[in-house]
């Protein structure tokens, strides 16, 4: 057995599989090697290649780590909630680190994008 392959078993701490029609969700808890957990999102969606005659997995993959559960959740429910009732609520935002501490009041000109001149 390779090396890699002892590592991913062992940092592979929790799965479950969820079908909902053409697609399978996968959410893997694994651990860094600091022993750190974190969520792998997985969305599977089989297809077929004309070309090749054959079906192959398309696959998307979002990684999620402990210091952004929070978030993560909080934008999830609203946009279900948003989805369910058609009702936007707004929810707190927590800053946990000070270097998530940016002006929103920058202003952006999306036309000076590509211009080399400093503003």
């Amino acid at each position: 057995m390779q090396e890699t392959e002892k590592q991913e078993r062992r940092d592979d701490l929790f799965s479950e599989v969820v079908r909902a029609g053409k697609r399978t969700y996968f959410f893997d808890v694994k651990a860094t090697r600091a022993n750190q957990q974190y969520l792998t999102i997985t969305e599977s969606k089989r297809k077929f290649n004309e070309e090749q005659g054959k079906f192959f997995y398309e696959k998307h993959k979002v990684f999620l780590y402990g210091e952004d559960f929070e978030k993560f959740t909080n934008g999830l429910n609203t946009a279900i909630s948003f989805i369910e009732n058609g009702e936007s609520k707004e929810v707190p935002t927590v800053v946990t680190d000070s270097t998530e501490d940016i002006s929103s009041s920058v202003d952006v000109n999306f036309e000076d994008l590509g211009v080399d001149s400093v503003v």
